[in-house]
């Protein structure tokens, strides 16, 4: 008996062998069936981190009245402890994410999201930054959602999500995960 060309005797002793034609109708299919996957894994991602901002307590930082033009104020959100550390600042220039008539204000964790340096007295008011951490000199972009501008960080500054009513600033979520949590409203962060 002649061997057929696809065939070869290692193959029939497998019991089986793939043409070119099935292993690839075969890993096409597999491929589109993972990749709807994903995409019914990615909306329910994306409907969990919905549910997760709405669920942000809304809390009152401060005044639109009371800031100060490049002067920081300190405030904790989402809850009263270390790893809530933020800062409220009125930088006098437009920023992504700023509230207030001039959209100036905003608000940002005042732990590096390196190392969990510590911020809070390094806002330069010339470059409207904070930074540079002491730990390994990262330094963060207030007017632009707080990006890396220099350093070892690879993560925006997480910001707090500001509103205004009135005269009243209210922090109402966090957009970005804060240093030394899984989740910004678990109550005892995780040590490291």
């Amino acid at each position: 008996m002649r061997d057929k060309p696809n065939e070869t005797k290692s193959n029939e002793s497998k019991g089986w062998c793939l043409s070119r034609r099935d292993f690839l109708l075969t890993t096409g299919a597999t491929a589109a069936v993972l990749s709807l996957g994903g995409l019914f894994q990615r909306k329910a991602l994306a409907e969990d981190q919905a549910v997760l901002l709405k669920t942000y307590p809304r809390k009152k930082v401060g005044t639109v009245s009371g800031l100060r033009q490049d002067e920081p104020v300190f405030v904790q959100y989402p809850h009263d402890d270390d790893y809530s550390s933020a800062v409220l600042i009125k930088l006098g220039k437009e920023a992504g994410g700023g509230v207030g008539p001039r959209g100036d204000i905003v608000a940002f964790s005042t732990l590096c999201t390196h190392a969990g340096g510590n911020l809070a007295k390094s806002y330069k008011p010339k470059y409207k930054v904070l930074g540079a951490c002491p730990l390994h000199l990262t330094t963060f972009d207030l007017t632009r959602h707080g990006i890396v501008a220099a350093g070892q960080a690879t993560e925006s500054l997480p910001q707090i999500v500001l509103e205004v009513d009135g005269d009243e600033i209210y922090a109402t979520g966090v957009m970005g995960l804060l240093f030394g949590t899984a989740n910004n409203l678990m109550k005892y962060p995780v040590k490291q």
